[in-house]
């Protein structure tokens, strides 16, 4: 992805004072601003036009006169070639490398059998005490540990592996470039080098077992799957997806549960709905990832001819950050938005992206979901937030609330 010299763009200068802070502390005043004014901008921030309704979105993201590619900061974290940033023949072997374990029926087959005793193993840690920090001690851990199980790292603890995701998350999200197109904060990518070289050291000896003696692991199955007697893809083929699945595919359950609990906090009456009756969790969650999109800005497109959208001509090869984030709170498409509506008509949602290149992992990510609230709310049905703390949300890139206390009567 290269970066985009800024265009005269006179009647919205008010864009060179958007830093990366204010994006990573609370993004929606900009991009409510930028869907109002200039729906399809150049953020100088970021070096990037940024598309920010959900049509325009939707547009690009399925267009063929675009094709993914990753953004500066996402190459330099996960390297070439990571499967969101990727087309053609590779992308196409990719996604045929990772989807057959994530196909409906057959997570089905497995998924309640992974998910729930993991579930209910935290739960048992804290159920008791009347109180806990529920980011931290439930919705990362079940997340991280429900993937890295069926990854085939049972080895690894999670801590680390929830270690390992926030520090991948902190060189993808170091985003910010100055009017050269330079990071501005290059130290802000030792993070996730210090990952990648963690990841590696762990790893490493696994797929040399299973180059020699396939498990049923997702990794081992990535190695085999698809390729001819005797023959496994290179790891340094698929280490680039292995980094996208521990940083994305790591937090996207967590944080949706998270923001979905949120949301369902500022709604009592709705949360007593769920409580009741756990059959809206599936319409809860789907309403929490929209209200909060765990993968806000993180996906972008770059145009393979000229091309002109929402009126502004973009000559081949100019990069578009898909800010599916900022589409779900489109005021044309959906009613109060900032608000979290359980019971608001059941709309489409950009959460999991669209087009070729759409999560692979939709289902499977909205089934730990669903056990992992159906099993905390089945354990402590009286859950409260405590309002002695307050909830704050982070992230430009991937977003959820960094901490969430909550009490309940033993």
């Amino acid at each position: 992805m290269t970066t985009t010299q800024r265009p005269d763009q006179q009647d919205l200068t008010w864009l060179d004072e958007v830093t990366m802070t204010e994006l990573e502390r609370n993004p929606y005043p900009t991009y409510e601003r930028l869907r109002r004014e200039a729906p399809l901008a150049f953020v100088p921030v970021l070096g990037s036009y940024v598309a920010s309704t959900a049509e325009i979105c939707r547009e690009v993201a399925t267009s063929p006169d675009f094709e993914a590619v990753i953004t500066p900061a996402g190459g330099r974290t996960f390297g070439h070639p990571a499967i969101i940033g990727v087309n053609g023949d590779i992308h196409a072997d990719l996604r045929g490398m990772v989807e057959p374990q994530l196909q409906p029926a057959e997570v089905d087959s497995w998924v309640d059998d992974l998910v729930r005793p993991i579930a209910r193993r935290y739960v048992e840690q804290f159920e008791d005490r009347g109180h806990a920090e529920l980011v931290a001690e439930y919705c990362e851990p079940v997340s991280v540990r429900s993937l890295g199980d069926l990854l085939g790292l049972q080895s690894v603890s999670s801590d680390k592996l929830r270690e390992w995701f926030h520090k991948l998350s902190v060189s993808f999200t170091n985003a910010g470039v100055d009017e050269n197109g330079e990071f501005t904060n290059p130290d802000g990518f030792t993070p996730g080098d210090e990952a990648r070289a963690e990841i590696q050291e762990v790893v490493d000896p696994l797929i040399d077992r299973w180059i020699e003696h396939p498990e049923n692991t997702a990794i081992s199955h990535w190695l085999h799957d698809g390729m001819p007697p005797g023959k496994t893809r290179d790891r340094e083929y698929i280490y680039p997806t292995i980094y996208v699945y521990l940083l994305g595919a790591m937090q996207e359950p967590g944080h949706g549960m998270a923001s979905t609990l949120v949301g369902l906090f500022s709604r009592p009456e709705q949360l007593e709905d769920v409580v009741d009756d756990p059959s809206l969790l599936p319409r809860a969650i789907s309403e929490g990832m929209r209200w909060t999109s765990p993968i806000w800005s993180a996906t972008a497109r770059i145009s393979t001819k000229p091309v002109t959208v929402a009126g502004v001509d973009l000559p081949a090869g100019t990069p578009v950050i898909l800010s599916y984030g900022s589409a779900n709170h489109d005021t044309g498409k959906y009613d109060a938005p900032t608000a979290y509506d359980l019971h608001r008509p059941p709309l489409p949602h950009l959460a999991f992206g669209a087009g070729n290149h759409a999560c692979a992992g939709i289902y499977y990510a909205n089934q730990v979901m669903r056990i992992g609230l159906e099993e905390l709310f089945e354990a402590i049905p009286n859950l409260e937030r405590d309002d002695r703390e307050g909830v704050e949300f982070w992230g430009w890139g991937f977003r959820g609330p960094t901490s969430l206390h909550c009490t309940w009567e033993v």
